[in-house]
């Protein structure tokens, strides 16, 4: 069952007369309907009758809608209205475009735009670099979808996307002071996301590519990667895989483990599934058998659907492992899956080696619940804020994009990312780690801090910076 969640919080304001025990009716009522009360608040009392706005929340919008109706059968109180707090959020949009500086004079006028601003524009054509400092690109990333993968939703549209995208937005502003911009592509065509993504790249200094179905997603950000002078970053796959190294890293650490150690299963072949792969493999890892649908993929299969599945299959499963996933699963040290919900059985998780790890992200629901695994597993993480040790990406991406902003780098490497995933799993001290408690809270304010500067250091190491990094202290 659903826990009661503000995400499906509702506002009642009600009207009734203001006399002893008319509160306790309405806060029985619903108690009743198994609604959890947040807050109350008086709006107006008049003419002997007080209206009163109760939010509470639901486990889901149909149960919100039951706690409505039980209130209308109640004696003497009046269901003035229902509002849905989530929609009240999004009224008008999310984010908005704010000026720097006020513009209240001719001479504020004339040197934010003309004629002050020819010269600006004269600089930027004979040195087209130094729009990284002189124009908005110095701090601003696109985010840039096509609706055809929103997490949790599937293919839904541009349109419909635009919320997601605009979330994203403040995560970049709140966490690490990264101006980001949603753009949502009416096209659902490779070719023509990235001839479009080409021709905007010159007002941004990095793309933060999002929910763009697989295996697009991952041809759109190399083939930009190595066209544009400014990052590309498909974060569904590769924040996805920073966080869950951090998490996996800081697991090991709890059982007595090594990455090199350790037989790991990942279910799903997917662009998520593919990077988290490449990612443990460049760290470490030396036995992997990655299932999808019809089970663990292997060499000897013949030639794979995709390129991606192809891969997959020439540089995971050493042991030529076969079979569906409850038989590869037998005696592994780590499951992660990025998948489907309920794909994971409990007496698989009992077959695992001893003190398993269990990664299980498919969001909403996970591959298996941690009420099921909790009898055999020792470490368990999944997608969700309701359970310990949420693999979330907003952990990763500001503060990454933060870092390469900083350096104005001009892609993000494999050590970038190793650094990323290094500095999250130390936010920890070892001596602080837990079983409930192998990640940061995406919270933490520490994280986008430490990853930005990791993430800076790498780039500048590895040649791929414009410039050194800013001292510490300035940072964010």
């Amino acid at each position: 069952m659903n826990q009661h969640s503000p995400s499906y919080a509702i506002t009642i304001r009600l009207r009734y007369s203001d006399s002893p025990g008319a509160m306790g009716k309405i806060t029985t009522a619903i108690g009743e309907a198994d609604g959890a009360i947040g807050a109350v608040d008086i709006v107006n009392i008049r003419g002997g009758k007080i209206s009163r706005d109760f939010t509470v929340n639901a486990r889901d919008v149909d149960h919100g809608k039951r706690i409505v109706e039980h209130l209308r059968t109640v004696e003497e109180v009046e269901v003035v209205h229902t509002s849905d707090r989530v929609f009240l959020m999004h009224l008008g949009g999310k984010i908005e475009v704010l000026p720097k500086m006020p513009i209240k004079t001719r001479d504020d006028l004339s040197m934010a735009y003309t004629p002050g601003v020819a010269r600006v524009c004269n600089a930027i054509a004979e040195d087209p670099d130094s729009s990284f400092a002189l124009t908005i690109r110095q701090n601003t990333v696109a985010v840039v979808s096509d609706g055809s993968a929103v997490l949790g939703l599937g293919n839904i549209g541009p349109r419909a996307a635009m919320p997601v995208m605009e979330g994203k937005a403040m995560l970049f502003k709140e966490f690490a002071n990264v101006d980001a911009f949603p753009i949502c592509l009416d096209t659902q065509d490779t070719e023509a996301i990235i001839e479009t993504v080409r021709q905007l790249a010159p007002t941004f200094g990095g793309i933060n590519l999002e929910d763009i179905s697989a295996p697009r997603c991952i041809e759109i950000e190399e083939r930009l990667d190595k066209e544009l002078e400014i990052p590309v970053f498909h974060d569904d796959q590769h924040g996805t895989a920073i966080v869950v190294l951090a998490g996996l890293k800081n697991s090991l650490l709890r059982v007595g483990k090594t990455l090199s150690g350790i037989r790991v299963v990942v279910n799903g072949a997917g662009a998520a599934g593919t990077a988290i792969v490449k990612l443990l493999l460049i760290s470490g890892a030396k036995d992997i058998v990655v299932c999808d649908r019809d089970g663990a993929i292997h060499a000897g299969e013949p030639s794979q659907p995709d390129a991606s599945k192809q891969w997959i299959a020439d540089n995971t499963n050493p042991r030529g492992a076969s079979g569906k996933l409850s038989e590869v699963i037998q005696g592994a040290d780590v499951f992660i899956g990025v998948s489907a919900p309920n794909v994971l059985q409990t007496e698989d998780v009992a077959a695992m080696a001893a003190d398993p790890i269990v990664f299980a992200l498919a969001n909403p629901d996970p591959e298996i619940l941690p009420a099921k695994a909790a009898p055999h597993v020792r470490i368990m993480a999944t997608g969700r804020s309701d359970f310990p040790n949420q693999i979330n990406n907003v952990l990763c991406f500001p503060g990454l994009f933060r870092g390469v902003l900083d350096v104005r780098a001009t892609t993000i490497n494999n050590e970038m990312k190793l650094a990323a995933a290094e500095a999250i799993a130390a936010t920890i001290p070892e001596s602080d780690l837990l079983d409930d408690y192998v990640i940061p809270s995406v919270f933490d304010r520490r994280v986008a801090k430490v990853v930005a500067q990791a993430v800076a250091k790498a780039a500048v190491d590895t040649g791929v910076a414009r410039r050194r990094n800013k001292p510490a202290e300035e940072l964010m």
